[in-house]
């Protein structure tokens, strides 16, 4: 679960942002505190609270005094809308700037993603 090369506090933060996005951690419910990331995952309770502290600062976990940490309402809509940015950003863009270097125009993109969202579809992905 913990990846090489990439700070643990990240890691943290983007597990708790995944399960927020995937429904396990419905908005406006608990969610794991700081030491119970830290054990875990096995790390320093410091370390959970960096990646911890960053959401509440994003505005996806909000701090209720003397109960804990909990998913700020509207905290999906926020990370779907900050992830497709991020993923325009890093997929989208280098893709278009090599169909250019090859020639293919937006249909023939549109086609070789469909035909490869129908592979994938069918359990043949390319």
């Amino acid at each position: 679960m913990i990846e090489e090369g990439k700070a643990l506090f990240l890691q943290i933060a983007e597990n708790v942002e995944d399960a927020i996005l995937d429904g396990s951690l419905g908005e406006d419910t608990r969610a794991p505190s700081t030491n119970e990331l830290a054990a875990f995952y096995r790390i320093n309770p410091a370390t959970a609270a960096k990646g911890v502290n960053m959401l509440v600062e994003k505005g996806v976990l909000v701090k209720r005094r003397g109960i804990g940490m909990f998913v700020a309402v509207g905290a999906r809509e926020h990370l779907l809308t900050e992830r497709r940015a991020a993923f325009a950003d890093r997929f989208i863009q280098p893709l278009l700037a090599e169909a250019r270097n090859l020639g293919l125009g937006p249909d023939d993109l549109a086609r070789l993603v469909r035909e490869r969202a129908t592979d994938t579809t069918e359990g043949t992905a390319r």
